[in-house]
């Protein structure tokens, strides 16, 4: 393969782009497993929506599930983040970049190409993985209250907190400070190669500075998080739930440190080669299973649990010692 630098696509570029190669099978096994991947994601996210809108319709009958519900809005919101990361991740897949608009849509351009791939990493650095995983911070701290009021604000308190890592991977992706102008190759989010039929593809790559950006964030919220575990373990006295809290922390910091780790080796290796292919897999494989464990343990085994036993058996704390307080959120 040949690699050159993209900047503006020229007129025999564009005309390439129209008239690209169709290839009947995806470019490569990691993609053909991502989109497998994706798909179970999905339904798994189908089956939280359906659980979490089920517990609202049966709350305005039961007065055991009216309290554990006041937390529907933020669940639906973690269904949404994951939901909406996994789709994002279709964008780095050059296959649904090429062909997917195909039969409703123009063939895209390679400057679009280009464009999207800016848009896949500050949507999945920047808004939906952080998204989620405030929200699984936001989940934990709220178990630990005695009462838990009608969270309407806990969106809100979400979305702030993920504004400032959103508009600073807004910024290095899109603007430069003209004070300190960054190297073009730490901001390098696609590359432009000639593939095997001779035609132009656009491979979307993790850039340098968005990655420093996103670790500096994965290392303060990993502390948060993990204070905020410890903390409710304190209050626990039912070894099941200790197991449960045990899993989440583990399933949440675990492959966080895995994909920051995996992150930092793909800016070493062009997209191009099958090194930067496994290791943008293993970033994916990470993140899925950090939402597979956080959507059964946050959503789908509490709300089973209100439902069967009226509310009574989701409660992150069911005996504490004197002077604790009682969580009652799962």
């Amino acid at each position: 393969m040949q690699f050159r630098d993209f900047h503006a696509p020229t007129a025999a570029a564009a005309a390439s782009s129209a008239t690209t190669a169709s290839v009947p099978y995806l470019d490569s096994a990691f993609d053909l497993a991502t989109i497998c991947l994706i798909s179970a994601l999905l339904l798994l996210s189908l089956l939280s929506l359906f659980f979490v809108f089920h517990l609202r319709l049966k709350c305005r009958t039961s007065h055991q599930l009216q309290n554990f519900n006041s937390l529907w809005t933020v669940r639906l919101l973690l269904v949404l983040f994951i939901s909406f990361w996994a789709v994002n991740e279709l964008l780095r897949i050059p296959f649904f970049r090429r062909r997917y608009p195909y039969p409703f849509l123009p063939a895209l351009t390679l400057a679009q190409q280009a464009g999207l791939c800016k848009v896949h990493v500050v949507l999945s650095l920047g808004l939906y993985e952080p998204g989620f995983l405030v929200t699984f911070l936001f989940l934990v701290n709220v178990s630990v209250k005695k009462h838990s009021r009608d969270n309407k604000w806990g969106v809100v308190i979400v979305f702030a907190l993920c504004l400032p890592i959103f508009l600073l991977q807004l910024f290095f992706t899109y603007f430069s400070p003209p004070e300190v102008p960054i190297p073009g190759f730490l901001k390098r989010s696609f590359m432009t190669i000639k593939d095997e039929y001779g035609n132009d593809a656009v491979l979307c790559m993790y850039p340098l500075v968005n990655t420093l950006v996103f670790c500096a964030f994965a290392i303060v919220y990993a502390v948060c998080f993990l204070l905020s575990c410890w903390r409710v373990v304190s209050l626990v006295i039912n070894k099941g739930l200790r197991v449960r809290i045990y899993a989440l922390a583990s399933a949440v910091l675990f492959p966080l440190l895995v994909q920051l780790l995996f992150l930092g080796i793909s800016v070493v290796f062009s997209p191009a080669d099958t090194f930067y292919g496994g290791a943008a897999l293993m970033v994916f494989l990470s993140v899925l299973c950090c939402t597979v464990v956080g959507e059964s343990i946050l959503i789908i085994r509490p709300i089973t649990e209100a439902l069967s036993a009226g509310g009574d058996c989701c409660l992150w704390i069911r005996d504490v010692g004197p002077g604790k307080q009682v969580a009652d959120e799962g």
